[in-house]
């Protein structure tokens, strides 16, 4: 499955303050990580120690909703402010890593909760590098 982000971002009739390409990944990850985040809540759910698991769901959820705005944010580029996307990128990179850090303690008893901890992992990285070119 390809993503449509590239293919937008350069059909967007002005310039972009941003290297696209770099811009394209760290939106891809920032959705990706909203729906693996999202998938390990519900899955939680779906376990039988449900009660231990309610910080994870949390952070979970926490982390799904800051990706899924950021990636949004990101993705409009008329009025672009730097000031605010690199707020939303810095609340998203330790949104991820508190994530992937609840979601690694349970990686070894729950496999929805390894494959969160990596694209958590991974959506941070995206959002540190674009973080270090913004001016």
């Amino acid at each position: 499955m390809s993503s449509t982000t590239m293919p937008m971002l350069k059909a967007y009739p002005k310039s972009i303050n941003l290297d696209r390409a770099k811009l394209a990944a760290t939106i891809d990850a920032l959705n990706d990580c909203a729906q693996a985040c999202t998938a390990c809540a519900d899955a939680c759910l779906s376990e039988e120690m449900v009660a231990e698991l309610t910080t994870c769901i949390r952070t979970d959820l926490d982390c799904a909703d800051i990706c899924a705005a950021t990636a949004r944010v990101l993705s409009r580029h008329t009025g672009y402010d730097a000031n605010i996307s690199r707020s939303l990128l810095e609340a998203c990179a330790t949104a991820c890593k508190s994530c992937g850090d609840e979601c690694a303690a349970h990686a070894d008893m729950h496999e929805h909760c390894r494959i969160c901890a990596d694209a958590c992992r991974a959506c941070e990285r995206a959002c540190r590098d674009l973080l270090a070119t913004i001016g």
